[in-house]
């Protein structure tokens, strides 16, 4: 359930002007159960400052598009950037909305980028045998019904060459009640996530106290389902800019079983300017929570998601910042390492005059 500026008892009426100034450009949707996990009498709560809409988003700066996501569209909400892998934009609707969100164009009147026709995105899929890996995301898949959701990861089952099912979604964390009070949808993830050929599903915590005894079971009723879970956070000013609160959350992910997999450089978004740390004080952060937590703690890797595509930051001396390519949009950048000159200010890849020579990039 959404709720309304109105019903937000604690913020005063001048903050309520301020953030519907936001709204007007970027919506706000939040439920009343994550709502009631803010502090409200803490002015910097980050459990807040995920959700609630700030004077600061007016800002003028960033892209609609940073990732440059439309290069890689072969239709209306089927994107192919990797070989073996294709994602699939299945809704345009969130539980809430991050006010970092990276894709906040979609949540836009006059933009329609969600996936209109299943059956030739399907046909895409089938006529290209090396994809192995679909990913489902938004908005937030779970925000389909059930019976949807049950249409399109059957179709996607009987394509034999499609080993990995991905479904990206922060409802666990917005909405826990959507899961545990639909018996459907987990049986539905039991027939469908098989010894063979697991459902992963890709949950958005990205702070500790967004891990409540609701959202834990939650998450044990989906595992319990047969689905594999990993999370992944982008790093966000004033919310989990400190490696005390990172080392608590993938510590804590690590003890209910989920695997810590990506934290996320903030990409440089419309409005993301107040959320954005500086690539060099993240890996410090994140190298500082990685020497405090065991192994299976430490599967997470620190990444920039560029047009390119996903760079790990994998070190940094004195002097320089090492990066290696996770994944790349093409094959001769697939595993390169580059060695860039410390840049304190680089916010993104293209922050770096070397990585602009050496890839060749505009």
């Amino acid at each position: 359930m959404t709720i309304t500026y109105g019903r937000l008892t604690g913020i005063s009426n001048q903050d309520l002007a301020h953030l519907g100034k936001v709204e007007e450009r970027y919506p706000f949707r939040a439920t009343d159960y994550y709502l009631s996990l803010i502090d409200w009498n803490d002015p910097n709560d980050p459990l807040k400052r995920i959700v609630i809409p700030s004077p600061e988003e007016l800002i003028s700066w960033g892209s609609a598009d940073p990732s440059r996501e439309h290069r890689y569209t072969v239709l209306p909400g089927l994107e192919h950037k990797y070989p073996t892998t294709v994602l699939l934009l299945v809704s345009e609707t969130c539980a809430g909305i991050c006010r970092y969100c990276f894709r906040k164009r979609i949540f836009q009147r006059e933009v329609h980028e969600r996936l209109e026709n299943l059956d030739i995105a399907l046909d895409y899929v089938k006529e290209h045998p090396e994809i192995t890996n679909v990913l489902l995301t938004g908005g937030d898949p779970l925000c389909l019904s059930t019976e949807r959701l049950t249409e399109i990861l059957g179709r996607l089952r009987a394509i034999d060459h499609v080993g990995i099912i991905r479904i990206g979604s922060k409802t666990p964390a917005f909405n826990p009640h959507r899961i545990l009070e639909d018996p459907d949808f987990s049986s539905m993830l039991s027939r469908f996530s098989t010894p063979w050929k697991r459902i992963y599903l890709t949950v958005h915590f990205d702070h500790p106290r967004e891990l409540t005894s609701v959202s834990v079971a939650a998450l044990d009723l989906l595992m319990r389902s047969g689905v594999i879970l990993v999370n992944q956070t982008p790093l966000i000013r004033g919310i989990n800019d400190d490696a005390d609160v990172l080392e608590r959350l993938f510590r804590q992910l690590s003890f209910i079983g989920v695997a810590p997999y990506y934290l996320f450089q903030c990409r440089p978004t419309m409005a993301n300017r107040p959320f954005v740390i500086p690539i060099e004080e993240g890996y410090a952060l994140f190298s500082e929570a990685m020497g405090r937590v065991s192994g299976l703690a430490k599967r997470v890797r620190y990444v920039i998601s560029h047009e390119s595509g996903k760079l790990e930051v994998v070190g940094m001396n004195d002097r320089h910042v090492h990066f290696r390519y996770h994944r790349a949009a093409e094959s001769r950048n697939r595993g390169r390492f580059l060695k860039c000159r410390r840049n304190p200010q680089a916010l993104w890849m293209d922050d770096y005059s070397e990585w602009k020579r050496e890839t060749g990039a505009s």
